[in-house]
């Protein structure tokens, strides 16, 4: 008898162990874009671009308390970043030192329910890599001084900052019902073309549960796009035509504004 109430016990236990992991991951997140495509003309000053976005199978108690939080990010495409210093020499300031690094995300806005402390750990946005701050870069040189990496990696959060690449905008979440939800993320007038990739992250009392993500094409549109296109896939031809348009104007300048 003992024996049969011991195992009817330990079948209870895993029932009610199943039960509630199945409660704590049972929500879900999904998203949807104002636009998947944006053309870039040369008058384009910025836009906004707005996520909306639904939260599966919510606890309506957890919901009326104000115990799930959303995150937004809009991360622009990977490239290669080289971070310079200057110093002065002999009344001059030159670069002098510089450091790589390697698939850096152009553009990174991110938008948030409420302040940052009172939605997660900052251990928990380190270890996601959310947020300027808690983007991770990775030098080339991974052997160089850690001192100086993170110099440098400080120099570059505070250029990305500077130029509107990279931005954070605390409330730019907002709920419009118990599981709908609305952000707004601004695009920088120099936000790069590629692909861009929406993700929103779900925390539920400060616990990470889950993600979904969309994609976003910024592409150039009439002159800019011919310029573009022929950049990047005739070069040769491109660089011969830039020389020789140069060439042309300052002659037509001298001849325009010379003195007689």
């Amino acid at each position: 008898m003992t024996g049969r109430v011991a195992i009817v016990l330990l079948l209870w236990l895993l029932s009610a162990s199943r039960a509630l992991a199945q409660d704590v991951h049972s929500e879900g997140i999904q998203i949807g874009l104002s636009t998947d495509r944006i053309s870039i003309t040369a008058d384009f000053a910025g836009a906004d671009l707005t996520i909306f976005g639904a939260i599966d199978n919510t606890d309506p108690l957890l919901s009326r308390q104000g115990r799930y939080d959303v995150i937004v990010v809009l991360e622009g495409p990977a490239r290669p970043v080289v971070v310079r210093r200057k110093d002065r020499v002999l009344g001059i300031w030159v670069n002098r030192f510089s450091m790589t690094f390697v698939n850096v995300p152009i553009s990174y806005s991110v938008a948030t329910t409420r302040q940052p402390q009172d939605i997660a750990s900052p251990e928990t946005y380190r270890q996601l890599s959310l947020g300027t701050a808690n983007r991770h870069f990775e030098p080339e040189d991974a052997l160089a001084n850690p001192t100086t990496i993170d110099e440098f990696t400080t120099a570059l959060r505070e250029l990305k900052r500077t130029t509107g690449l990279y931005s954070e905008n605390f409330g730019g979440v907002q709920f419009l019902s118990s599981n709908l939800f609305r952000a707004t993320l601004p695009l920088a007038p120099n936000v790069p073309v590629g692909t861009h990739k929406a993700r929103a992250f779900l925390f539920k009392n400060g616990l990470f549960i889950g993600e979904s993500s969309a994609q976003l094409a910024i592409v150039k549109s009439g002159f800019e796009q011919w310029v573009f296109r022929a950049a990047n896939q005739h070069g040769f031809v491109y660089g011969v035509f830039a020389v020789a348009l140069a060439m042309l104007t300052g002659w037509l300048g001298r001849i325009v504004f010379r003195r007689d």
